[in-house]
């Protein structure tokens, strides 16, 4: 059996074992694959049974290539990297790692709210850069400081991650509205389902936690933008595609919205002319709501599960049935 690991670096950076997988058949890691060059896709995939890919895209192509594959494991919640339709045609198995960074990302949503709101890191660097010491009060701040107790966010999609944030916000006192098209009572005890207008209309914070689906790429755009309340703050790890770019953009460098904190953009790693990099009052992070070392470990297991399972003939997880 031999199994290959196309791009493992952001799973597995050297703080993680590939043991696990290793008990299964002949195991080859390549810490990065060029996504754009399928001949070497089809290189380094070979003679492999078992071909595991996180953001290396696996086409129809690749597959017509590599007869030999039997069973696709992809390295995240998203795959649509694999050309599923056409796996299913040569009866091979796709599956995911569903719901396995839902603390993490619901954590980093509400730390670049905190940030926005304090600029904690701001401050810092400006003490360390001696501001403090050369102040002739015993404090200061060089931007508004905002409380979050008694204001609303409005989280679009309401799934395990949404809910999550949902409970953050909760405790800080925050009341919040969901628009989801699956509501339910746990979904109840947490937020008021609400119709999107209506929640662009009363939310200070909206945060993105719904998946890249024809009917919200683009949601956040300069219509949805001009419904919102003037100084709302955005939020988006979910998907960079959620969002027109340049109307954000726009809407930052007016005033419109007071900030947004964004860990993922339309094109990744980010354009260096993507018009948020020049946006006032837009923090972005390199997409990193998921890598906590404890969620590339869940991720790591249930990849080993998805293989156990495929190879014992009772696949699990599986996203191409």
């Amino acid at each position: 059996m031999q199994i290959v690991i196309l791009d493992g670096y952001t799973e597995n950076p050297g703080d993680l074992s590939w043991s696990l997988l290793e008990t299964y058949g002949d195991l080859t890691v390549y810490d990065r694959t060029d996504p754009a060059d399928e001949n070497e896709i089809v290189r380094r995939i070979g003679g492999a049974d078992i071909v595991v890919t996180n953001k290396t895209p696996v086409s129809e192509a690749v597959l017509n290539a590599c007869p030999h594959i039997r069973f696709i494991a992809v390295l995240a919640t998203g795959y649509n990297v694999v050309d599923c339709a056409a796996a299913r045609r040569r009866n091979i198995c796709v599956s995911n790692v569903p719901a396995y960074g839902t603390q993490a990302v619901a954590q980093f949503a509400i730390a670049m709210l905190l940030e926005i709101c304090h600029h904690a890191a701001d401050h810092s660097r400006s003490v360390h850069a001696g501001k403090w010491s050369a102040c002739p009060d015993f404090c200061y701040w060089d931007f508004p400081l905002i409380e979050l107790a008694g204001k609303t966010m409005g989280i679009i999609g309401f799934g395990h991650i949404g809910m999550q944030t949902g409970r953050i916000a909760h405790a800080l006192g925050m009341n919040v509205l969901a628009v989801s098209p699956h509501a339910h009572e746990e979904g109840r005890s947490i937020a008021s389902y609400v119709s999107l207008d209506t929640l662009l209309a009363q939310s200070d914070v909206i945060a993105l936690h719904c998946p890249l689906l024809p009917q919200t790429q683009g949601i956040i755009n300069r219509e949805t933008i001009a419904k919102m309340k003037d100084g709302a703050i955005l939020l988006n790890n979910a998907r960079g595609q959620l969002i027109i770019e340049q109307d954000l953009a726009d809407a930052l460098n007016s005033g419109k919205l007071y900030a947004a904190g964004l860990d993922v953009v339309s094109t990744e790693p980010i354009r260096p002319d993507n018009p948020l990099l020049q946006a006032r009052n837009c923090l972005i992070t390199p997409h990193i709501s998921w890598a906590s070392k404890e969620s590339r470990q869940r991720i790591m297991d249930c990849t080993e599960k998805n293989i156990s399972a495929f190879l014992n003939g009772c696949p699990i997880n599986v996203v191409n049935s």
